[in-house]
């Protein structure tokens, strides 16, 4: 290996238990550092290409450029709009996935101009996730920097369609379409630095949409607009009955209605989210809110819709599962204190397949999902070295159960 400052080898020792990566992991963080400009460059690129969910095509060939200068195999996109690259390992015996989302909640016609000070990076979607993005396509330099090679392949691939109503398409058609074997899964995103994810909770999202029609009768009795028609949805929302266990809960996202002061309101929305540890009970409150939508547009004359249009299974891989556990000791060694966090991202698609895999995040950050969203630059290199340390030791086999 070479350090740093590209002047001293170190000799590469023979790695033969997860001692021996934790043993590693400073030096990991330290040597990251000379890709610093690489990487803040790729994150400021890849930042300022807006990539709104379905509309990720110019960020996707940005990936596959970069994917073609570091020398990957197999660079393409796929029917789902994914960027793919495969680093092949010594063997081949195995393959390793490495995900990072490329759309983000911003709008294209928003200024995605991304500011750099000697401490952080700002922007539309800095975190979620052109950081995450930027470490994929990254890795291959930090990897031919720290001379780690695997024995297995490593598959990287920019997922486009993963939030919001895109719902992991990308994802799930190249799981379901994948022609070769997968031994465990990573998904990279840009922060919290810490989030640990290896369970999903099951989740339901969607919208309840209020609309009067044109030939609404406005003298009818208890006559309103769609505002207060609204009101009603969520208070009756507000009174199903959730259990304590298995937990579960209702988010109420965003209402947004009107147009005016003066003027009776004709449409209103709310955007929910449901999350429980249980599918039945997910089934029971869908019910529910089937019932409450058709209850008040019979009652109202309004046109009340529910549209769900995301859904995830609960699962994943127990806390003690060696891929669980190994994440946390090699976070713990680079004194980043784990914080399981359920997910509903990407891992939500790898335990619809059955592939054990992780989630984490590269560094800290602030305001995510405004246009002011903040990552922090230094702690980026414990993140870097983080990951490292989690896919050496799941190609040389430490992460697997018995």
């Amino acid at each position: 290996m070479v350090d740093a400052a590209g002047s001293q080898e170190i000799q590469s020792p023979e790695i033969s238990s997860l001692d021996d990566i934790l043993a590693l992991l400073p030096y990991f963080r330290d040597a990251s550092q000379a890709i610093r400009e690489i990487l803040l460059a790729n994150l400021v690129m890849i930042g300022e290409i807006p990539a709104p969910t379905f509309e990720e095509g110019r960020r996707v060939e940005f990936l596959q450029s970069r994917f073609t200068e570091s020398g990957l195999q197999s660079v393409s996109t796929d029917e789902a709009g994914n960027a793919l690259g495969i680093i092949p390992g010594n063997t081949g015996q195995h393959n390793i996935l490495v995900v990072a989302h490329v759309d983000t909640v911003f709008p294209a016609s928003l200024d995605h101009t991304i500011t750099l000070t000697p401490d952080a990076a700002s922007g539309p979607g800095v975190g979620d996730n052109a950081l995450g993005a930027a470490v994929l396509v990254t890795l291959p330099t930090l990897l031919n920097l720290l001379e780690v090679e695997l024995t297995g392949n490593l598959v990287l691939v920019g997922a486009s369609r993963s939030i919001g109503r895109g719902d992991l398409a990308g994802l799930r058609f190249f799981l379901s379409n994948a022609e070769i074997p997968l031994a465990a899964g990573v998904g990279v995103e840009g922060f919290p630095l810490g989030r640990l994810s290896h369970d999903s909770i099951g989740m339901f999202r969607g919208e309840i949409s209020v609309r009067v029609p044109e030939a609404y009768d406005w003298t009818r009795f208890g006559a309103v607009g769609a505002i207060v028609t609204l009101n009603d949805v969520i208070q009756r929302v507000l009174e199903i009955p959730l259990p304590r266990r298995p937990r579960t809960t209702i988010v109420l996202g965003s209402v947004a209605g009107g147009t005016s002061y003066n003027t009776i309101a004709t449409d209103a929305l709310l955007r929910f989210e449901v999350r429980t540890e249980s599918e039945e009970i997910g089934r029971e409150i869908l019910q529910h809110l089937e019932d409450i939508a058709a209850d008040v547009s019979s009652q109202t004359g309004a046109e009340v819709t529910l549209d769900v249009f995301a859904r995830r299974r609960p699962g994943g891989i127990a806390f003690q599962h060696p891929l669980a556990r190994a994440s946390r000791r090699i976070m713990r060694t680079l004194e980043i204190q784990p914080r399981r966090s359920p997910s509903t991202s990407e891992l939500a698609a790898f335990i619809e397949h059955g592939i054990p895999a992780v989630t984490v995040s590269i560094t800290h950050g602030e305001h995510q999902n405004r246009p002011d969203e903040i990552v922090r630059i230094e702690p980026m290199f414990t993140g870097l070295a983080q990951l490292v340390g989690i896919l050496l030791a799941i190609d040389g086999g430490f992460c697997r159960e018995d």
